[in-house]
């Protein structure tokens, strides 16, 4: 007797569970993004927060390059110019973004010749500028985050 009241009681919790809808059919556990494989995209981040620079790291004398974040042009679009260095042959990619003052992120890969540029589109006030170099190592590093505000008259 005792056996059939517990398998009573499993059918109702089983049952109870379906109804319920704690089960999930749909396979997705998280939301995910898209993927960016080069040039420009663009999100919107309601955090104001993103437009504070923080530290950069120092590169081995090894691994010295240079990634010129040049002044934006009358439409607010920021040039950025990859310079080589000595440790040019070791870098395998340079991704930038941009934090723009209205909340929007624009992301962009340069080219790793010395010369490669791309531009991205910023906005007619300061926007925050941050550049990760990966290398063949396997290292990405920070080498660049500055604000770069809207050239005044002067």
């Amino acid at each position: 007797m005792q056996s059939r009241s517990f398998c009573a009681l499993v059918f109702l919790v089983c049952i109870a569970v379906a109804f319920t809808g704690c089960t999930d059919s749909s396979g997705s556990s998280g939301t995910t993004s898209p993927a960016t494989t080069g040039g420009n995209t663009g999100s919107t981040v309601p955090a104001s927060d993103n437009l504070e620079p923080s530290p950069t790291e120092v590169l081995p004398s090894q691994n010295t390059v240079t990634v010129d974040i040049n002044e934006k042009d009358y439409l607010g679009n920021i040039p950025v110019i990859f310079q080589g260095g000595m440790g040019q042959i070791h870098v395998k990619k340079i991704d930038v973004t941009v934090y723009r003052a209205d909340g929007q992120v624009r992301t962009a890969t340069i080219g790793t010749k010395k010369g490669d540029m791309a531009e991205i589109e910023g906005t007619k006030q300061s926007d925050r500028v941050v550049v990760y170099i990966t290398f063949d190592n396997g290292d990405n590093m920070k080498t660049n985050d500055v604000m770069s505000p809207y050239r005044t008259r002067g």
